[in-house]
């Protein structure tokens, strides 16, 4: 095991358990003000917790009372949104300075700082001033140097955030390619980048881990409002029942369990939203259909998403417009039982 952290931070609301294999990546979720970029702080050394232990590899970063090892002898690069380089030197010179600092010779600096460039295409930027670089180029420089450092962890806090989509979609692949074999944790707000970037996922909630385990799992099968909202799916929550399961509100839905079930054992049912059909107005007699209310419509390219007060539905914008849906209309919805998964809570 190359990471373990447990560390409370009374202040802030904060108790978290983490652990992380060399080599693997993991990404942290979770809502603002969940506490993912305190636990960034507590393991870089920048913020000082209350109580708890972390080591890396071999090495203690604190346990506390009894020790803490300062920022600087860590061995972890951390990567904010900003690329703060420094605007009075060279590219090629922001990414020697993490190598010189170590002790690295003028001539082995240059030598990493080179190689690092090259592997974040940014190798013909190397004699620009960071004013003369784009949000992109800023922050692939940032990585390299970073990276030039050669640590044991690399912690990212939201490194494409703000970029644009199509220089945020480079760089993501960019990442992908040099992280792979490094441990790693990145603060992120966007499915894609777990899916891409990620072995392991931990969703943050109110300073907790409400919910941990490999990328896909997590992703596919959220067990939690804030995952299953950031992967674009609909979670239910309620009891088994004969057919399927009804909800904490009275919804009854039929479904398909993963494994055995006991009917009234708590559960948790998926629904894909493009599994969900919708129609115009109210249920009619006899019909196996769920009534709604729209509650916004949110464009996605040649779809559009449907958001309802009971599931979400993505439909093609022709089949909007042919329906005449809008916000405040009642509509049925029907899901194939098969598309419901249903999970032990």
């Amino acid at each position: 095991m190359s990471l373990a952290l447990s560390a409370t931070v009374a202040e802030r609301d904060v108790a978290v358990e983490l652990r992380l294999g060399t080599g693997e990546t993991l990404a942290l979720l979770g809502p603002n003000g969940a506490g993912k970029s305190t636990v960034l702080g507590v393991l870089a050394g920048l913020v000082r917790p209350d109580a708890g232990r972390a080591t890396l590899s071999d090495e203690t970063l604190f346990d506390l009372p009894a020790s803490w090892l300062p920022p600087h002898r860590r061995g972890i690069a951390l990567l904010a949104q900003d690329a703060l380089l420094f605007p009075h030197l060279t590219v090629r010179r922001n990414v020697e300075f993490a190598p010189r600092s170590a002790g690295a010779s003028r001539a082995e600096a240059r030598a990493k700082a080179d190689e690092w460039l090259e592997r974040t295409g940014v190798g013909a930027l190397a004699d620009r001033r960071p004013d003369e670089l784009s949000g992109g180029q800023a922050q692939r420089v940032a990585i390299a140097r970073a990276l030039a450092a050669e640590p044991e962890l690399i912690l990212l806090d939201e490194p494409l955030a703000s970029l644009d989509v199509s220089v945020a979609g480079e760089l993501r692949g960019t990442l992908a390619e040099v992280l792979a074999g490094r441990t790693a944790v990145v603060v992120t707000h966007d499915a894609l980048d777990a899916y891409l970037l990620a072995d392991r996922v931990a969703v943050l909630g109110g300073g907790r881990v409400v919910e941990e385990g490999p990328a896909r799992d997590v992703l596919t099968q959220p067990r939690h409002p804030f995952t299953a909202e950031l992967t674009g799916l609909s979670l239910l929550t309620g009891r088994r029942t004969a057919t399927g399961l009804v909800t904490d509100d009275g919804l009854a839905l039929d479904g398909t369990p993963t494994a055995p079930l006991v009917e009234g054992r708590p559960v948790t049912a998926v629904v894909r939203p493009s599994t969900v059909s919708v129609r115009v107005g109210v249920p009619l007699p006899g019909e196996a259909g769920i009534a709604a209310t729209v509650t916004a419509l949110e464009p996605r390219d040649d779809l559009v998403r449907v958001r309802t007060d009971r599931l979400t539905a993505l439909v093609p914008a022709a089949v909007v417009a042919e329906l005449r849906v809008a916000p405040g209309a009642r509509v049925t919805l029907t899901v194939p039982p098969a598309e419901v998964r249903i999970t032990p809570a």
